[in-house]
C-alpha cells in the first residue's frame, strides 16, 4: 500500500490540494488499490478524536486566544520595550523578547506572528526599518513560540511518539531561550551595521515597575503551566482547562478588558485553529496505520542501521530530510507524518525521544519562514506590504542562527536533557 500512497500524495500536493485532503485522498487510493474496504478510512479518521490527551490542544489554544483578546499584547510589548528598547535596533529586539513572552501564552507561531506583527511591523517601518527586515524579524522570531511551553507542536509530537509532554515542555525552555538569544544578537549586529536607532520607552524605572506589575498576571501563565505539570498536580489536559479558567480570570477580573465580542471572537478563532489541526491529525492517523501495517518504520530503521553505521550521521540525515519536508508541509502535518517513523529510528540508534522531539520541532519550525509554504513568512510579508523575495534576503542571517541552534540541540543532549 505504501507505493500508491506516496505517489498519490505527491501528485495531489503538486496539484495544490490542501495537505489534509491530500493525505485523505492518498490513503483512500492506497486502501482501494489494495482491495481493503473504505470503511477502514472512516474508522481511522474517528479513532484519534477519542484520545483524552488530545483535549489539551483546543483548551491551550483557547487560553491563548482569551489572553490576546484584550490589551494583553500591548502590556507585553511595553514590558519588552522597557527591557530592550534602549539597545541598537530596539524595536527589532522587542519582537524577539515579545515572542519569548508570547510563547508562554499562545503556543502557536502563527498566532504570535499575527499578533506581534500587526503591533510592531508598522511601528518598525515608521522608525526607519526596511520593510523586508521588519518582516524577517517577525517571521523568524515568532517560531520561538513552538519551543516555549505550552507548545501545540510539542503536544502533537508527544501524542504520536508516546513521549511525556511534561518532559518535552521543560526541555523546550532552554533551546527556546537559546534561539531567542541568537536572534537577539543577530538583530543587534544588523542594527549596528544599518545604524538603526534605539527605541526606549519613556518613564525610567517608575514606568518599568508600573508596566511589569500590570503584565505580571499574564506573565505568570507559563509559570503556572510548568509548575502545575512538573509537580504532578494535574495532567496536561487538566492543566489546559485550568489555563482557560486562569485566562478568563485575568482578562475578566484583573485586566477587565474582556467583552462579549472578544469572548465570541476568541471562541471562533479557537474553533478554526482546532479544526485545522484536527483534520490533519485525523488524516495522518490513516497514513500512520497504512505505514505501520506495511512495517515501514521498522524496515526503514533496519535499513538505516545496516547502511549508516554512525549515529551522528543518522541524526544529520534526519535533519536534512526534515528541513526538506518542512519547506513543503505545515508543521503539524510534518510532525504527525514523520514523528512515528523517526521515533523508531531514534530508538534504534539510542537517541532520546525528548531530544528527538525538540530537534524535530525546531527543525520543522524553520519551514514556517522558508518558501514556498512558509506560513509566518507570508503573514509577515503581508503585514509589511513587501515582496517575499525582500523578506527572504533579509532572513538569510536568521537561517544561520536557527541552523546553529539546531545543530547544538541535535548533537548536545545536555541542552534538552538537563
Amino acid at each position: 500500500m505504501t507505493g500508491p500512497l506516496l505517489w498519490v500524495f505527491l501528485l495531489l500536493l503538486a496539484l495544490s490540494v490542501p495537505v489534509a485532503f491530500a493525505m485523505l485522498g492518498a490513503a483512500a487510493a492506497a486502501l482501494w488499490m489494495d482491495g481493503k474496504p473504505l470503511a477502514v478510512l472512516a474508522q481511522r479518521l474517528y479513532t484519534p478524536t477519542q484520545s483524552f490527551p488530545m483535549l489539551a490542544i483546543p483548551f491551550f489554544i483557547l487560553a491563548g486566544n482569551l489572553m490576546m483578546a484584550g490589551r494583553f499584547g500591548e502590556y507585553l510589548v511595553n514590558v519588552a520595550r522597557l527591557l530592550v528598547g534602549r539597545f541598537k535596533g530596539g524595536m527589532g529586539q522587542v519582537s524577539i523578547v515579545g515572542s519569548v513572552l508570547f510563547g508562554g501564552v499562545s503556543g502557536s507561531a502563527v498566532a504570535d506572528a499575527t499578533a506581534l506583527g500587526n503591533a510592531l511591523i508598522p511601528v518598525q517601518k515608521k522608525s526607519g526599518y526596511p520593510g523586508g527586515f521588519a518582516a524577517a524579524i517577525n517571521s523568524a522570531s515568532s517560531t520561538i513560540s513552538v519551543m516555549i511551553p505550552p507548545s501545540i507542536p510539542l503536544i502533537l509530537y508527544g501524542l504520536v511518539s508516546n513521549t511525556s509532554v511534561v518532559d518535552l515542555f521543560v526541555a523546550g525552555i532552554l533551546p527556546g531561550l537559546l534561539l531567542g538569544g541568537g536572534l537577539f544578537a543577530m538583530v543587534w549586529l544588523v542594527a549596528v551595521r544599518r545604524n538603526l536607532a534605539p527605541a526606549p520607552l519613556d518613564g525610567g524605572f517608575t514606568a518599568f515597575r508600573h508596566q511589569v506589575l500590570i503584565a505580571v498576571p499574564a506573565l505568570l501563565m507559563p509559570v503556572f503551566v510548568i509548575g502545575t505539570l512538573r509537580f504532578g498536580v494535574a495532567t496536561p489536559t487538566e492543566v489546559s482547562v485550568m489555563a482557560v479558567a486562569y485566562a478568563l480570570l485575568v482578562s475578566g477580573l484583573v485586566y477587565r478588558d474582556m467583552t462579549i465580542k472578544g469572548l465570541c471572537q476568541a471562541a471562533v478563532n479557537t474553533a478554526m485553529m482546532t479544526g485545522a489541526v484536527m483534520i490533519i491529525i485525523m488524516a495522518s492517523s490513516t497514513i500512520q496505520w497504512i505505514l505501520t501495517a506495511d512495517r515501514v518504520p521498522q524496515e526503514l530503521a533496519a535499513w538505516v542501521g545496516a547502511t549508516i553505521q554512525e549515529p551522528w550521521m543518522v541524526i544529520l540525515a534526519m535533519n536534512i530530510v526534515m528541513l526538506a519536508v518542512g519547506a513543503f508541509l505545515d508543521l503539524p502535518a510534518a510532525i504527525l507524518l514523520l514523528g512515528p517513523i523517526f521515533a523508531t529510528i531514534g530508538q534504534a540508534i539510542g537517541l532520546d525521544s525528548v531530544q528527538l522531539g525538540l530537534m524535530m520541532v525546531l527543525n520543522l519550525s524553520i519551514g514556517l519562514y522558508t518558501p514556498p509554504i512558509g506560513t509566518t513568512l507570508f503573514i509577515s510579508s503581508s503585514i509589511a506590504k513587501v515582496g517575499i523575495g525582500q523578506v527572504v534576503r533579509a532572513l538569510l542571517p536568521f537561517y544561520g542562527v536557527a541552523l546553529a541552534v539546531l545543530l547544538l540541540v541535535s548533537f548536545l543532549p545536555a541542552l534538552t536533557l538537563y
